[in-house]
């Protein structure tokens, strides 16, 4: 069962774009492009605070998660 979370591998800010990349199966320079475009088409502060929103919702990903996905991949 897949679950969102904030990556810890794939952070630039707090992890979200690459939570949510890992999340949809998507390279994560392109959600990143494709937000900051929104930023500019949209406006700033409804990105912004969407952003903030997610940041403070997300849960983190956890070490056991990060071991565990390295060990299904390891063998």
């Amino acid at each position: 069962m897949k679950k969102l979370y904030r990556s810890r591998r794939d952070r630039k800010i707090s992890g979200v774009v690459g939570g949510l990349a890992e999340y949809f199966e998507i390279d994560s320079s392109l959600l990143r492009l494709i937000m900051i475009l929104l930023l500019f088409f949209t406006g700033i502060f409804p990105i912004l605070i969407t952003y903030i929103i997610a940041w403070a919702i997300i849960p983190e990903e956890t070490e056991e998660s990060v071991t565990a996905e390295q060990s299904q991949v390891n063998g």
